[in-house]
């Protein structure tokens, strides 16, 4: 390697490692902030916080590497043009390719790392980030219920509008369903203004203590006619009340204990390709079993179909088949006839919402297998973006090159973002949408080079006026010949 692409692949290694470390460590505390607030107060090993954060990294790593390859390209050409290197570069017939070479093979190589990072190790990163957060969970109890939505804990669904204390044990408007021995469904229903976990870390029982509340229980009588005809059901009211809930079950928790799981981040590509293989198989099963079910309810298979229509004959088209029968059968095959058509919408709408449901599985599916190439693309795109863009500026350092930096890679995530939200109820091809802001700067990243090469400005003015100002020269022009010929 000569002394100048040492030089170049060295200033950019330098700043893209201190940038890279900048970006994570921000991202980072922006990303777990909300789970930092959750374990903080818990009693928790610092060696389960530390691998909490380090399973939680590797997501990050795919949008810091981007941004970071953008920023330090940016920053570095553009202080080799600002500090007149290039320009001694040029005089020894040194072009910007030529400069640009090693650091592009190092892009290219790092984009294929990318690829390999993505496909095995946040699949890794997030399968031991979900387990671990669901065994955090089992530990501490209070730390499973999140405020604002209902959350299982044992054999209660619980709700509570707010948390407080150290370790979250102050509870405020709470809602409980609770189940009642094998009866499926939850038809004991708790309300109270405040609540609190009370424990003792000898007991393997956890007290939930409701203070000023009510208790409603719908009974469940074994005769059927009872339970539908006279719905029985008990309504008190407590001053407090007190509910066990066994944690015999939670406290011998294996941290590294890991149950299989299918969440599509937690797959590589060869598990993705055999996931959605299996979904669109499941997809296609599920729909031709609803049509199978449809045309048997529709009693087609089994009219007679020896019954033929003459072509001229339209004595049974205009037949009135109702006047066959009686006032009171007609009735009653009319309303038949509503009632089989409104379970027929009914049994439509729900299942076009089931097939919603698995066509938005199978579409994050496909985005999640294509962006793990797609992160490849894109950093090359954006160190082609960056480094002639860097050169066109001729500023460095952190200010300027910030700015631009942080202006373009938003463009470029939103896009991303938007396109793939689209694509969930499939409004956008999800491949499309998985490429789609790699293809959008992809023609930018082109024209930056075309115009760093040929030691242009970003914008020719000047062209641009000229062009302009032949526009309205030839239009007055024609303007002039019109008026000689009227005169």
């Amino acid at each position: 390697m000569k002394l100048l692409d040492r030089y170049i692949l060295s200033t950019f290694l330098k700043t893209f490692i201190s940038v890279f470390t900048i970006l994570m460590m921000i991202f980072l505390l922006q990303s777990v902030w909300v789970y930092i607030s959750e374990l903080a107060g818990k009693e928790l090993e610092i060696e389960i916080i530390l691998k909490f954060l380090l399973y939680v990294s590797p997501r990050i790593v795919v949008l810091v590497l981007p941004l970071t390859i953008l920023l330090a390209s940016i920053m570095v050409f553009g202080g080799f043009s600002e500090n007149y290197e290039f320009a001694a570069m040029k005089s020894t017939g040194i072009s910007l390719q030529r400069a640009m070479k090693s650091l592009s093979i190092f892009i290219v190589l790092l984009a294929v790392l990318s690829f390999f990072f993505a496909n095995s190790v946040i699949p890794l990163a997030e399968f031991n980030f979900f387990s671990l957060r669901r065994n955090i969970a089992k530990v501490k109890p209070a730390m499973a219920i999140a405020e604002g939505q209902f959350n299982q804990l044992n054999d209660i669904n619980i709700k509570v509008a707010e948390k407080s204390g150290n370790n979250g044990q102050y509870l405020k408007d709470v809602i409980i369903h609770q189940k009642k021995g094998r009866t499926k469904g939850n038809f004991t229903v708790i309300k109270s203004n405040t609540g609190e976990f009370v424990s003792d870390e000898f007991s393997d029982v956890l007290q939930l203590v409701l203070i000023d509340g009510n208790y409603y229980d719908d009974i469940q009588p074994k005769d059927y006619i009872k339970r539908t005809k006279n719905k029985p059901s008990v309504k008190s009211k407590f001053d407090k009340y007190i509910i066990n809930i066994d944690l015999s079950k939670f406290n011998d928790i294996d941290f590294e204990s890991k149950d299989k799981v299918t969440k599509h981040t937690m797959l590589n590509v060869v598990d993705l390709s055999t996931a959605l293989d299996s979904l669109n198989k499941s997809k296609d099963l599920m729909l031709a079993n609803f049509s199978k079910t449809m045309l048997q309810r529709s009693n087609k298979p089994s009219l007679n179909k020896n019954y033929k229509i003459r072509k001229n004959d339209t004595t049974i088209k205009n037949l009135n088949l109702l006047r066959l029968f009686d006032e009171r059968k007609a009735i009653q095959l009319i309303d038949l006839s509503l009632n089989s058509v409104n379970i027929a919408k009914k049994d439509l709408k729900i299942r076009s919402k089931s097939m919603l449901i698995s066509q938005v599985n199978i579409n994050k599916h496909i985005v999640a297998f294509h962006d793990k190439f797609a992160i490849g693309l894109s950093c090359i795109i954006l160190f082609f973006v960056g480094a002639p863009l860097g050169a066109l500026i001729r500023k460095g350092g952190i200010g300027l090159p910030l700015v631009i930096a942080i202006l373009i890679f938003l463009t470029y995530h939103f896009i991303s973002i938007f396109a793939k939200n689209s694509s969930e109820d499939g409004s956008m091809n999800p491949i499309l949408a998985s490429w789609l802001s790699s293809l959008i700067l992809l023609p930018f990243s082109i024209y930056l080079t075309n115009r760093a090469t040929k030691d242009r400005a970003l914008l020719d003015f000047d062209s641009i006026l000229i062009s302009v100002k032949k526009l309205f020269y030839n239009k007055l022009q024609i303007n002039k010949r019109k008026d000689h010929n009227n005169n």
